[in-house]
């Protein structure tokens, strides 16, 4: 189940596996998916199935599908490190994808920038559209409202006696809101929210305001 929220007059619906489509630009926000970790704490011989390589775009598959966007925009960390196999993986889902694809570059973001736009990806530091900034790092910045990543956001419930849950979820601020990572393979960092703050948490494929 994905909710709704109205940010600057603009219709924006969070969707549980991570991303947020905004209505009026037919644009899908996406946020650190981290394609190649798997393959690469693999290489160095960690214990991760290899199942969780395919479960990054069986999700993507699912929310393209959901929203069938205009674009895609990745704000930041779409790869996780230097080239892999996964890269040959993601080569066969730009193929199949007919959305424009956008990347708003982050600190894992590596991979020679003409590797992307050999598959018609194009590369910005950060977008700003119409009042509103598309960054990877949180930024803040006079008269824009921002949609970033990075951090990895999860929030921390309290369930009946002394059980806890943690969960990723969407954190919004007054001017800004973090998106969950995308990537199956991701940690998470909990957030401690104000009163003004906004918790989208992520449970069981739903989108709960907490």
């Amino acid at each position: 189940m994905t909710q709704t929220i109205q940010i600057k007059n603009q219709e924006f619906i969070l969707h549980p596996n991570g991303g947020i489509f905004w209505v009026e630009k037919s644009m899908l926000l996406i946020s650190d998916v981290h394609l190649g970790k798997v393959a690469h704490f693999r290489k160095f011989g960690a214990a991760v199935p290899q199942k969780a390589i395919h479960k990054n775009f069986i999700l993507l598959d699912e929310i393209v599908s959901y929203f069938q966007p205009f674009q895609i925009c990745f704000l930041g960390d779409l790869f996780h490190s230097s080239l892999n196999k996964e890269w040959q993986f993601f080569e066969n889902w730009v193929e199949k994808t007919p959305s424009e694809i956008l990347l708003v570059a982050g600190n894992h973001d590596i991979i020679a920038p003409e590797k992307f736009e050999a598959l018609g990806i194009k590369i910005f530091q950060e977008l700003e559209i119409e009042g509103f900034l598309l960054t990877h790092h949180p930024e803040e910045r006079d008269s824009y409202f921002n949609f970033c990543g990075h951090i990895h956001p999860a929030v921390r419930l309290q369930g009946f006696g002394r059980q806890r849950l943690k969960l990723p979820c969407f954190f919004k601020k007054k001017q800004q809101l973090i998106l969950p990572a995308f990537g199956e393979f991701t940690g998470t960092y909990v957030l401690e929210p104000t009163k003004e703050d906004e918790v989208f948490a992520i449970a069981e494929d739903e989108v709960i305001k907490v």
